[in-house]
C-alpha cells in the first residue's frame, strides 16, 4: 500500500485584541501556512506516490535567506516615552516589486510600509505584538515573520517616586 503525502492550508491572523486565530478560509491580512504531513515532503517515496511534491511557499522561494524581526527582541520592556526602534533582518535587501507590510497588535502600520527599520511613536502602557509580511504580487507568494511580543510600561501616578 503506497503512502501519499498530504498538505493542508491554514490561515493565521491576530485580531485587534491580540488574539491569534486559525482558519481554513482566507481572511484579509492573514498569513498563509502550508502544513505538511511529513517533514521530508518531496524527498521520500510518499512524494513519488503522490505524483508531484506539494509546493510550500517559503522565504527562500521569495529569494531571501533571512527574514525576521531583529528589534524589538521578544519580551523586551520599554519604559516611559523611550523610543521603540523596529528593525527587520532581511537578506538580501527588499526586491523591486515586493511589498513589506508591518502589523502592530493586529493593526496595519501604514506610514512607510516598505521600510525595513523605523521608530514607533509614543505607545500607551500595554503589551504589543509586531510582525511583518512580505508579499510578491506577481507570484502571489507571501510570508510573515513570527510575532514579537514587547511591553510598554509607564510610571504610575500612585508610585511613591511620582511627584505631586
Amino acid at each position: 500500500m503506497a503512502c501519499t503525502a498530504q498538505a493542508a492550508v491554514v490561515y493565521k491572523w491576530t485580531d485587534a485584541d491580540g488574539v491569534i486565530h486559525y482558519s481554513d478560509q482566507p481572511v484579509p491580512g492573514a498569513e498563509k501556512i502550508v502544513i505538511a504531513g511529513q517533514s521530508n515532503l518531496g524527498t521520500g517515496a510518499g512524494a513519488k506516490a503522490a505524483g508531484t511534491p506539494a509546493k510550500k511557499p517559503t522565504v527562500a522561494a521569495l529569494g531571501y535567506s533571512e527574514f525576521s524581526i531583529a528589534t524589538p527582541t521578544p519580551e523586551q520592556t520599554f519604559f516611559g516615552d523611550e523610543p521603540i526602534g523596529v528593525r527587520l533582518n532581511l537578506v538580501p535587501a527588499l526586491k523591486e516589486g515586493q511589498i513589506l507590510a508591518w502589523h502592530l497588535s493586529g493593526q496595519d502600520l501604514t506610514d512607510d510600509t516598505n521600510a525595513t527599520s523605523f521608530t514607533l511613536p509614543h505607545l500607551d502602557r500595554g503589551t504589543y505584538m509586531i510582525s511583518a509580511t512580505l508579499s510578491d504580487p506577481q507570484s502571489g507568494a507571501s510570508q510573515s515573520t513570527g510575532s514579537v511580543t514587547f511591553y510598554v510600561r509607564q510610571p504610575s501616578v500612585l508610585s511613591p517616586q511620582h511627584k505631586h
